[in-house]
């Protein structure tokens, strides 16, 4: 029986190990893993963990010794070179090659580097050993200086703040996440930054860095001890585009998390690009819960159960002082309304196209993610007096 592989060994790829074992799946279920280290969760390498609050051993998503007590063939520190899909095999960079009955992609995605002069110096932040470095910087003190206002330069530079750090930003946008929040929302989170010393050049990019410092396209010089890249990811696809799968962006499947081009391969997490029901096309979604949700469907729906991946994309971040939520997608909005004060930092934030909700993120405010997400799937249109006034209850709208 040559069982189901599973190609990324992140949490997306043990989740769905776990839940092929908890299936019922008795045949065998190969792990693999390009990294040293067991699957790990990676949102506390930009928080907790960053900052010294949280211990290493909280990240890792078993103990050790749930892989051999559950029978998963867990190969760390191995890559794969090719997949055969035709063939229903897997190359690994030793020569070995392993057959699969059903095999899933998991492969996550890689940070973006700075392709400028000195870029190489420019640390990045996606694995233990990237957060541990940067916890070793920090300690050092200088000034630091982040490309990048999206959510892990904005979570870095937090981190760097209050490890003691000055700290820059150099974005080229005219605001922080601007792309996924918009120009009203991305000021409170520039606000929020500049209330505890963060620095901030809009409309900027970096051109050069040197040893001590960063030079932008305009020609300003920024002391710089460490330079951090916080430019975004690109999902590590390179094996399914090689074998011949559809790729976009991402790996096509569909709602199932089948690839749209063999039906014995599937994917989760950063690398899927979904057919996803609520929105009638295919989404990507980089997040934590997504990995979280994706690779238990992916792994039902390898075991032939009706799947339809249809969760309403979701994040979470804290910076400083302020916690928040965010589920939705503000694509084609047209109107924000806000519920609570944002100078107070605690309200919800709506995001509309023609009078309903596609978005929401609450701030400092909790346990009311499922009535946002209701508000979503619904569809309809909300009485926007009622939708900003808090003493409404949400799902009454």
């Amino acid at each position: 029986m040559a069982g189901h592989v599973i190609i990324g060994a992140g949490l997306a790829g043990a989740k769905a190990a776990e839940t092929l074992r908890e299936e019922g799946y008795e045949g065998p279920v190969t792990l693999i893993g390009e990294e040293e280290l067991r699957p790990y969760e990676r949102p506390p390498l930009s928080k907790d963990y960053l900052m010294g609050k949280a211990e290493r051993e909280a990240a890792f998503v078993h103990e050790p010794d749930w892989y051999p007590a559950n029978s998963v063939d867990l190969r760390l520190g191995a890559a794969v070179t090719s997949i055969d899909p035709d063939g229903h095999t897997v190359t690994l960079a030793g020569g070995e090659t392993l057959p699969y009955d059903k095999l899933l992609l998991a492969t996550g995605s890689s940070a973006k580097g700075l392709d400028v002069p000195g870029g190489e110096r420019a640390r990045r932040l996606r694995t233990f050993g990237d957060s541990d470095a940067l916890r070793a910087a920090f300690a050092g003190g200088g000034t630091v200086v982040v490309a990048g206002a999206g959510w892990i330069g904005l979570e870095a530079a937090a981190a760097a703040r209050e490890a003691g750090c000055e700290v820059v930003v150099v974005e080229q946008a005219p605001g922080p996440l601007h792309r996924v929040l918009g120009p009203e929302l991305g000021e409170v989170f520039a606000g929020l930054h500049r209330r505890h010393g963060v620095g901030f050049r809009f409309g900027a990019s970096i051109a050069e860095i040197t040893a001590t410092e960063v030079r932008t396209a305009a020609g300003e010089s920024l002391p710089a001890a460490h330079v951090i890249a916080g430019v975004g990811a690109a999902p590590n696809v390179g094996l399914a585009r090689a074998a011949g799968l559809a790729v976009n962006e991402g790996v096509l499947t569909d709602a199932s998390l089948r690839s749209t081009s063999h039906p014995d391969v599937f994917a989760a997490g950063d690398i899927a690009e979904a057919f996803h029901p609520l929105y009638g096309r295919p989404v990507r979604v980089e997040h934590w819960a997504n990995a979280l949700n994706g690779g238990p469907d992916a792994a039902r729906a390898m075991l032939g159960r009706e799947v339809s991946y249809d969760r309403v994309p979701y994040f979470f971040t804290d910076q400083f002082e302020l916690g928040m939520e965010f589920s939705g997608d503000i694509e084609g909005h047209d109107e924000v309304v806000f519920r609570g004060s944002a100078d107070d930092l605690e309200f919800i934030a709506f995001w509309l196209r023609a009078g309903k909700v596609v978005a929401g993120m609450n701030v400092n405010v909790w346990d009311v993610t499922d009535q946002i997400q209701d508000l979503i799937r619904a569809g309809r249109a909300v009485d926007l007096k009622a939708l900003a006034d808090p003493d409404v209850p949400l799902g009454s709208l």
